[in-house]
């Protein structure tokens, strides 16, 4: 049964602002929200076209719009800063994909300066670039990618992300698609090495979900991001390990709130109500939704 003081979730996006205001926080702080160049955006919503046979599900992208619209939808239902994550698939993309998101950022001052990176020896230099011109969060693909990443040839970039304590969304867990270096154990090789790295597990770590809540244990900046669990969509507590909703009230400082808009197959709100459908009462959700977010994001 939920806490007596769990607030109902919002039943629409309509709904996001009130039911912010009925918990008493100013806004949302969502580390994981994706902002493209338009052609790779384009292709993106190819692939998601053609999810039945990717994934064995449809994936209709709910916010299907222009740039300004989608940032309007966001400012809307609260969002104060506004990640623009990107992700290579190959080498060679990344360093022109940091460039883009520095000018976008420079745009829109509402939006997060983000980067990204490849395991390619350049990495090593357009990483702290991109920090020195005021990157503040990172995004990694690792399935996306196709990459280890304990590759030897990123250890600078981990080393300069690292120091800078900035913190890094990578998406690391074998849901919806598994690949040849998905799964806990690369990024557990990482933190050994560098212990103080901001990870933020993106998806709560789907569907390895207690070795990545271990590695929050282990590691003080690591984290775990809720982009579409709860749901209903990738998951449900019959995926879920046992007693794993009582471990998430003890890691309540850890997790940060993430939706993957624009490219959901849902409204956002549907985030916001299979997390407070946890039952984890309404100071828990605060945490997630707004105080961790806004901590790690600055």
């Amino acid at each position: 049964m939920p806490a007596s003081d769990t607030t109902p979730g919002p039943a629409t996006d309509d709904d996001v602002p009130a039911y912010l205001d009925a918990l008493g926080v100013p806004g949302l702080a969502d580390i994981h929200v994706h902002f493209l160049p338009e052609r790779m955006l384009q292709k993106v919503w190819e692939y998601f076209d053609h999810a039945t046979q990717h994934y064995g599900a449809a994936w209709p992208i709910h916010y299907r719009t222009d740039t300004e619209d989608r940032l309007r939808v966001l400012r809307r239902m609260g969002l104060k800063a506004i990640p623009a994550l990107t992700y290579p698939h190959k080498a060679g993309m990344a360093a022109w994909l940091n460039d883009w998101n520095r000018e976008f950022a420079a745009q829109h001052p509402d939006v997060i300066h983000c980067g990204t990176l490849y395991a390619e020896p350049e990495a090593g230099e357009y990483v702290p670039a991109a920090l020195a011109a005021g990157a503040r969060l990172f995004k990694v693909h690792v399935q996306v990618g196709g990459f280890d990443p304990d590759d030897p040839v990123l250890d600078p970039a981990w080393a300069a992300l690292e120091a800078a304590g900035v913190p890094v969304v990578i998406h690391a867990g074998s849901r919806p698609l598994a690949g040849a270096h998905t799964g806990p154990e690369p990024i557990a090789a990482v933190l050994s090495r560098f212990p103080r790295l901001a990870f933020v597990i993106a998806h709560m770590g789907m569907p390895e979900y207690s070795a990545f809540a271990d590695l929050v244990e282990q590691y003080e900046n690591v984290h775990l991001d809720t982009t579409m669990f709860a749901t209903g969509y990738l998951d449900g507590p019959d995926r879920w390990p046992s007693g794993y909703v009582r471990r998430l009230s003890a890691l309540r400082e850890r997790i940060v709130l993430g939706s993957d808009f624009p490219n959901i197959p849902y409204a956002y709100a549907r985030q916001l109500v299979g997390l407070a459908g946890l039952g984890l009462g309404d100071d828990w959700m605060r945490a997630v939704i707004w105080r961790n977010g806004t901590r790690l994001m600055g």
